[in-house]
């Protein structure tokens, strides 16, 4: 029995009455509502009547036939799983019909019934695939953030665009962009908007592996194929079978290795090492660097070729500096996490926070932002995020004196000159707020956006502190 609901509908297309009859009762028994059509044309008009998850359809009919049908489906769009009905001679027709036209697969007469049923399980789940990817193109247009991309701003909705006009095909795609910008989450975004979502996301660091290894760890090998070798392994070409190969930081491959990689792409086949015969790999490719390939092709440490081959849809991703809107929406997805990762109930950042945050030139991008964030979340743990908790967290690389006067309060605001701990900040900070409201700590814990007893509990490990000091300089 199929898992699907009676409300799963399936329509047949067949000339010949007895076998669309016979046909549709074995659907029917198997689970789902079933309707008939005896050529392309009368399919067609049910087919504007109402959707069907599923269409089986005969090839050879009068009027319209069953090419025409599938072709006139796929020029229209419609990505209804479409099963090729196939009698003794004509499978090559249908394995065509299969590769040409985007039918799901194929069915050879008599059908038998424990293999429609798998096929229809399959394609069901395909359908249910396919919605999926609709929901996410919907979320895209309406809250801007596409699978784990997050953006408003018009560099990223052209970097959206441009994901959804590749997602569907099997063309290789060159992401380029500067460290930390998210190149493997474009690639990971491209794999899930893919007919092959359901298969494999295999990502390889290319600059992260040592040159002897490159070869094993992309193709596999025999067991002694070389010392320490016990068993047979399959290489990441393998493991991304029928789904995605994303190959990171590309432009850092080694010189030698190129050709191979260029074969594996051109000819859908690879040897493991050590092996006599080659594999067939259905893998589509995703390659991603922070470097020049014309200026590595140039210099004649990148193969001209190869560059082709994998430059068929170029994506640029922007630096953060360009996508200054989207910093707080960013910001607001990376807190979310941070709060579940270390257990923090930070639940908004200060006006005058996110205006230093915008203000910086983001040297790291996106990765820098979250180490930013990190570690002001640390400080802050909980309540609001203040322009205190990320002051001093730009610049790590400043010398910390070992012996540092606490900065004091001046009037309404801070004086503090570089080289202080962030504690001191924020100390200086409670201090300030605490005499503007007359040291009613249950005011200052409102707006310093923390409860009372984190007031409090910073109060007391300043006081420590102070005495621990004095205690040391005595």
């Amino acid at each position: 029995m199929a898992s699907f609901s009676i409300s799963s509908r399936v329509l047949v297309v067949d000339d010949d009455q007895r076998d669309r009859e016979k046909l549709a009762e074995i659907i029917a028994d198997l689970g789902y509502a079933c309707e008939t059509a005896p050529d392309g044309e009368a399919a067609l008009e049910k087919l504007t009547g109402a959707p069907f998850d599923v269409i089986i359809s005969d090839l050879m009919m009068p009027k319209m036939d069953g090419f025409e049908l599938l072709r006139t489906l796929f020029d229209r769009g419609d990505l209804t799983p479409s099963i090729v009905l196939t009698g003794a001679g004509s499978i090559d027709q249908a394995i065509s019909i299969v590769h040409d036209l985007r039918a799901f697969w194929f069915l050879e007469k008599p059908a038998r019934p424990a293999v429609l049923a798998t096929l229809l399980e399959r394609a069901m789940q395909h359908k249910s695939l396919v919605k999926e990817t609709e929901r996410l193109h919907r979320q895209l247009s309406q809250q801007g953030y596409l699978a784990d991309l997050i953006g408003t701003s018009r560099p990223m909705r052209e970097v959206f665009s441009l994901i959804q006009q590749i997602a569907s095909s099997s063309a290789s795609v060159l992401i380029t962009g500067e460290s930390g910008t998210g190149k493997e989450l474009v690639a990971s975004a491209i794999h899930k908007l893919s007919p092959r979502v359901a298969r494999p996301f295999v990502a390889v660091n290319c600059a992260a592996l040592p040159e002897t290894l490159i070869e094993s760890e992309l193709f596999g090998h025999e067991k002694g194929a070389f010392t320490g070798a016990v068993g047979r392994r399959a290489g990441c070409f393998e493991q991304a079978h029928q789904g995605t190969l994303f190959l990171d930081e590309i432009g850092d491959m080694p010189l030698a290795m190129q050709p191979r990689l260029l074969r594996a792409l051109q000819e859908a086949k690879i040897r493991r090492l050590g092996a006599t015969s080659e594999v067939s790999v259905d893998v589509r490719v995703l390659a991603a660097t922070n470097k020049s390939l014309p200026e590595l092709i140039q210099t004649k440490l990148f193969r001209e070729d190869l560059f082709y081959r994998l430059n068929v849809f170029h994506i640029a991703l922007p630096p953060l500096r360009d996508r200054k809107d989207d910093i707080l929406p960013l910001a607001d997805a990376i807190i979310r996490d941070l709060n579940r990762k270390h257990d923090y109930r930070v639940t908004d950042i200060h006006p005058a926070a996110l205006e230093r945050l915008r203000e910086h030139s983001w040297p790291g991008n996106v990765r820098e932002l979250r180490n930013v964030l990190e570690r002001a979340l640390i400080a802050a743990r909980e309540g609001t995020l203040l322009p205190a908790h990320v002051a001093r967290t730009f610049d790590i690389s400043a010398p910390i004196p070992a012996a540092a006067d606490t900065p004091q309060p001046n009037g309404n605001c801070i004086s503090m000159e570089a080289g202080h701990p962030l504690s001191a900040m924020e100390q200086a900070y409670i201090q300030l707020t605490l005499k503007s409201t007359g040291n009613n700590k249950k005011r200052a814990a409102q707006i310093l956006g923390i409860s009372l007893r984190t007031l409090h509990s910073r109060v007391t490990e300043f006081a420590e502190e102070e005495l621990r000091r004095n205690g040391a300089t005595g």
